[in-house]
């Protein structure tokens, strides 16, 4: 048997091969995880809700069900955190806010019907910032280093893999909160297509943008989270009636004729810092050396994102979120109810526009795409490495040029949101002072595959995605 000390450490897929060659239980991987949140969560509150007793009952479950031979996939009996915006039934689901407080909803979002179909065991709910705006701060701190910024709005997703207190977990991305994370905690993180999975019994952010996915620590462990929790749902109208492949099944693959844009102009601009863009570079390079084709690109439409993006949001968050600030206005906290009362003020014709420069966007990318016959286009995940939580919360008026070290993130995520296009950020390397920077790789819809046999390759190449956080905790 493994000892157990040594359990946290593995991978889904390695916990998976352990639980099937009788080397582990489920209910030995649960409790690793519970004593861990038990050593971690006094730093780092990543949790918004752990009940122990119900994962306990699922681990054992899910034992008997493996003894009997009835395997359920890659994620059975593994322990699985999901953000605390997707309904659990019986379980609370607060989405940070005093609004929902206390709240247990009566049935699952499907992305955790899905994970419960695969054998999953839920280990808890993990924190996001209020209604996943960011306009207010969790307690939620860095296990690469406290004075750091951690990510949003995914936030306790991040942390509690990064920290080994999950083995794979589920975030939502409206505007890169899993991409970024992902790259701030040295994690993977997918933004499947639009539609790909599920947004059913998930409290929305902006209906048109929002996405669902994972977050783990290896390339393969997202290929076999997004086969688990992806198809069709006839609860979400924004669901894609596309047939799931297996999206591991060419991961190992190589890049032999693979084509992949950059377009340096964009996605390399002065904004990005020295360290990030030279670790970008070295990716770049290697994936050349492993066999792609890199094409440089030019694509203006991309300058239309960051405006586009945010008057969508704003209407559509305003839009959910109206009825209930004029109702309970007073539970929200400032920041946020702020955040999500700004889209009331812009003009239908605004929204309007928006919508149509969107479609001209999305009209681009796809030339661009066919044109070049490209697989994937790469830029940095974010052009910064963690900033100082300090520097992110200080207030407007206080900063230099008016404008958070976090507002130049969305420049490189909100492209693939806009779209809807699939995007990836996995594991790069690391700045000088030691803290992780990711990559993003944009792909062509519906072709998760190619982005993951993309990452696998590099990610064989280097170990980066091997090292831990320092120990920062008793």
């Amino acid at each position: 048997m493994i000892d157990s000390g040594a359990l946290i450490d593995l991978s889904i897929s390695e916990a998976a091969s352990a639980l099937r060659h009788g080397e582990t239980t489920s209910l030995a991987l649960t409790q690793a995880m519970l004593a861990r949140i038990k050593q971690t969560e006094a730093t780092l509150q990543a949790y918004a809700t752990v009940r122990a007793d119900l994962a306990l009952a699922a681990a054992e479950r899910a034992d008997r069900e493996l003894a009997a031979g009835r395997d359920r996939g890659p994620l059975h009996g593994i322990p699985i955190g999901v953000k605390d915006n997707c309904y659990t039934k019986g379980i609370r689901t607060e989405v940070g806010s005093k609004v929902l407080e206390g709240f247990v909803p009566d049935f699952d979002s499907t992305v955790v019907q899905k994970l419960y179909a695969a054998g999953a065991v839920l280990i808890g709910k993990t924190r996001c910032h209020e209604w996943s705006c960011g306009g207010s701060e969790p307690p939620t701190r860095s296990p690469w280093d406290l004075s750091r910024f951690p990510g949003g709005s995914s936030i306790g997703s991040g942390v509690a893999l990064a920290s080994r207190s999950a083995f794979g977990t589920i975030g939502s991305d409206t505007g890169g909160s899993i991409r970024i994370p992902a790259s701030i905690n040295n994690l993977v993180g997918m933004k499947a297509t639009y539609g790909r999975v599920s947004a059913f019994g998930v409290l929305p952010l902006a209906w048109s943008l929002d996405h669902v996915g994972p977050l783990t620590r290896t390339v393969l462990d997202n290929a076999h989270m997004l086969g688990a929790i992806a198809g069709h749902d006839p609860k979400d109208a924004n669901s894609a009636r596309v047939d799931v492949p297996d999206f591991a099944a060419d991961i190992a693959g190589g890049l032999r004729g693979a084509r992949i844009g950059i377009d340096r102009e964009y996605f390399l601009y002065p904004g990005v810092v020295d360290s990030v863009r030279a670790v970008t570079i070295a990716v770049i390079n290697e994936l050349a050396d492993l066999g792609a084709e890199i094409i440089e690109v030019s694509i203006p439409e991309l300058e239309l994102t960051r405006e586009t993006l945010t008057t969508i949001r704003m209407v559509e968050s305003a839009s959910y979120h109206r009825q209930q600030i004029r109702e309970k206005g007073h539970l929200y906290s400032p920041g946020t109810r702020a955040t999500l009362e700004i889209g009331q003020v812009v003009l239908g014709t605004e929204y309007v526009a928006a919508l149509r420069a969107r479609e001209r966007y999305r009209s681009a990318m796809k030339a661009l795409f066919r044109r070049e016959n490209l697989m994937a286009l790469i830029s940095p995940t974010i052009p910064v490495p963690a900033p100082l939580l300090a520097d992110v919360w200080k207030p407007r008026e206080d900063m230099d040029n008016g404008e958070t070290p976090t507002d130049g993130f969305v420049h490189h995520v909100y492209p693939a949101n806009l779209s809807g296009q699939p995007a990836i950020s996995a594991p790069a390397g690391f700045s000088p002072a030691g803290l992780p920077i990711g990559y993003q790789l944009m792909g062509r819809p519906f072709d998760e595959a190619t982005l993951y046999r993309i990452a696998y390759a590099y990610e064989q190449a280097h170990d980066w995605h091997k090292r831990q956080p320092p120990q920062v905790y008793d």
